[in-house]
């Protein structure tokens, strides 16, 4: 039975992937460039979004990866997998990517030609960020084939054994009201004893607290949809419950950053609320879909098969329209308004004109 409510939240959160990806121009934190100037208040609605943004995506795109095993031997899923992840990934880091490094070559000094003198004879000349080439914002497709094929075995045995103890386990455990918050449990370890040390770098070899906690997430999705209809039943009849859990949390989380500097205790504090926020968010967006979204639409059929393309084009359209407007006198709404419309309105253009109707083009953008 296909779940319309998670092609949805797909559609929905990779949206508001292009609305952080302004943000990020106009908060103090690091960017590939950066607006003349950076607003403080801006890192309250970007932190909201950063703390459940990527985690949903892993975990919807483990449930896809129980939708896919379903129909396919595990030889057909890789293949497919590796069609849609690693074709666009090679396309875009040879294509898509490069006008990116090469803006921020321009705009740090570090390159002053045209962008033919530099690509592709500088485009591809070492690793990012100490050479060119680069992944950027396609990190998440590696992650994504990376976990997919490692843990086809993982996959298979429990679709070859739906009724194994552990997930007769699970089906037990998340009919209790605070049965799926168990979930927290792993996340909270890897965020105490494990992010202080390894910083998220995206390069896929040295990210270690990245990989592990965005394979958790992956694979929570995949044993949530093991147990179907009890989770399904949960999140809808408790999704009030895990909204209310989700604001005060976040609250929470904001008043200790602000109120005490940092201190073991506080970190230790600080990543248990973490993890319970995030979660109570993701399971509220669950319970939230499920009961209003779960149908099908025209829209909606547009926008899952465009969803793909935006999401590799995004990044580089907007930082060419940033580009014009960063040194700008502009104030925040009309340079963050017309980066939003920009972005969105080029991308479908490029979309709808030079991918959508091409049969060669697609395949490189992820589309059959």
């Amino acid at each position: 039975m296909r779940r319309y409510d998670l092609d949805w939240l797909r559609v929905i959160v990779f949206g508001l992937l292009i609305f952080y990806h302004v943000g990020m121009l106009f908060v103090p934190w690091g960017f590939h460039i950066k607006n003349n100037v950076v607003y403080d208040w801006v890192m309250y609605p970007m932190l909201f979004l950063n703390q459940w943004r990527l985690p949903i995506l892993f975990v919807i795109s483990g449930m896809g990866t129980y939708f896919a095993l379903s129909k396919r031997s595990a030889g057909q899923f890789c293949w497919e997998r590796i069609k849609r992840l690693f074709l666009p990934l090679v396309f875009g880091m040879l294509v898509i990517v490069p006008p990116q490094v090469y803006i921020e070559r321009l705009v740090e000094g570090d390159f002053a030609g045209g962008y033919f003198d530099y690509w592709p004879f500088l485009a591809f000349n070492g690793i990012y960020p100490v050479g060119n080439l680069s992944w950027h914002h396609l990190w998440f497709l590696p992650y994504l084939l990376v976990y997919s094929l490692v843990l086809v075995p993982v996959f298979i045995y429990l679709r070859n054994h739906p009724n194994n103890s552990f997930i007769l386990w699970i089906k037990r455990l998340i009919q209790k009201p605070a049965g799926l918050f168990v979930f927290i449990v792993p996340l909270y370890l890897l965020e105490a004893f494990m992010e202080p040390f390894y910083p998220i770098h995206h390069n896929l070899v040295n990210d270690w607290f990245n990989l592990t906690n965005s394979l958790l997430f992956f694979l929570f999705g995949y044993l949530l949809m093991t147990v179907k209809e009890e989770f399904w039943s949960m999140v809808q009849h408790h999704r009030k419950s895990y909204l209310i859990c989700g604001v005060i949390a976040f609250a929470s989380w904001i008043a200790l950053v602000v109120s005490f500097e940092d201190s073991t205790l506080r970190h230790f504090t600080e990543a248990g609320i973490k993890v319970f926020n995030l979660w109570s968010w993701i399971l509220a967006l669950f319970g939230y879909a499920a009961t209003y979204l779960n149908q099908q639409s025209r829209v909606l059929n547009y926008a899952n098969e465009a969803v793909y393309p935006f999401y590799i084009l995004h990044q580089s359209v907007m930082i060419v329209i940033a580009s014009y407007l960063i040194n700008l006198k502009w104030g925040f709404f009309p340079k963050a308004s017309l980066l939003i419309v920009g972005t969105f309105g080029l991308s479908w253009l490029i979309y709808e004109l030079c991918v959508r109707r091409w049969k060669l083009i697609r395949p490189l953008f992820g589309l059959k």
